[in-house]
């Protein structure tokens, strides 16, 4: 069997594991396989070959790496208002507790409120922003 059949073998089972697992990175290990699947078809010796691989499979994997860091993440599906209603609402704080929170009357419940960044700011108004389970997290208005 030839050494270009080995590594189209390889880069098939890679793309194969990629789906199913559903990560870009065995694809781009997939894109340096097949570099050396090309080197093969080109006569590079074997050392080469896996030189070859190793080295666009790495460049291929840390640029995709260096990108996703670089991009910001999504925002969190709770601080979404197209999913809850209550995100952008401003209610009135009064007074805050020692721990960082403040209980608030809020549709008619008592709810338990934090601020995003676990300092309050004093009484006021505060708009939500997002919802952590039965809390309100809020930031000044």
């Amino acid at each position: 069997m030839a050494d270009s059949t080995l590594w189209w073998l390889m880069t098939g089972a890679a793309v194969v594991l990629e789906l199913l697992t559903g990560t870009f990175y065995l694809l781009m290990l997939a894109i340096g396989l097949a570099a050396g699947a090309i080197a093969a078809h080109m006569g590079m010796d074997v050392s080469g070959q896996l030189v070859l691989a190793a080295l666009i499979g790495s460049l291929t994997t840390a640029g995709l790496y260096l990108r996703r860091k670089k991009t910001p993440a999504d925002p969190s599906v709770r601080s979404l208002r197209s999913v809850n209603l209550d995100v952008g609402e401003v209610i009135q704080i009064s007074e805050w507790h020692a721990d960082g929170t403040a209980s608030v009357r809020y549709r008619g419940a008592q709810w338990q409120a934090i601020t995003r960044s676990g300092r309050p700011e004093g009484p006021g108004s505060y708009r939500v922003t997002e919802l952590m389970g039965n809390r309100l997290v809020v930031e000044k208005a």
